[in-house]
């Protein structure tokens, strides 16, 4: 059984845009996401949120506009009956062209979120929409699942063979992969 489950954020939580999530207002759920991290919980998972936000490094939004948008999702998950903290979502504020150890498809995400729940990383599920969430998964030994939310379905055009479990949405994911597992 998995110990922790980590969460993209855009394209599995939420709606994702080419443009970005810039303000709070742009931030929708998809649907059935929300009530999947309650779920979660309620099964007695921990659950964690490793998101790229190189719009921040673009001069996009800032830190705080991505607290802000947070803020609105806990919000949602604890009016569906859940509970969240902003510690336990782990942001990397870097473009592309920067070299850190925290960007998908690197772990460094990962590994903080492991460390921050004292977790081994063999003991996490990763659940995502791109290769960069898959590879990631891979790197620091943890499991992976794709969703076809998001950068999913394009996604999956682009790997013949896929060697992780793919699912529609989070929704479906967490009831046919975590929950009866």
């Amino acid at each position: 059984m998995f110990k922790l489950i980590v969460l993209d954020r855009d394209g599995v939580i939420n709606e994702d845009s080419p443009f970005y999530i810039k303000s709070p207002d742009e931030w929708r759920a998809i649907a059935g996401s929300i009530e999947a991290i309650v779920k979660l919980q309620r099964h007695g998972y921990k659950v964690a949120i490793a998101t790229n936000q190189s719009g921040i490094a673009r001069h996009y939004f800032t830190v705080d506009t991505v607290t802000l948008i947070h803020k609105k999702m806990i919000s949602q998950i604890e009016a569906a009956g859940g509970h969240f903290s902003v510690d336990d979502i782990f942001i990397c504020p870097h473009g592309p062209e920067d070299n850190c150890e925290c960007r998908k498809p690197k772990p460094g995400l990962l590994l903080q979120a492991a460390r921050h729940f004292n977790v081994d990383p063999t003991e996490m599920l990763v659940i995502g929409d791109s290769m960069r969430d898959i590879v990631a998964a891979k790197a620091c030994g943890a499991a992976a699942v794709l969703v076809k939310t998001g950068k999913g379905m394009d996604t999956l055009k682009k790997v013949e063979n896929t060697d992780v479990p793919v699912y529609a949405d989070l929704a479906e994911a967490v009831d046919l992969f975590v929950v009866n597992n």
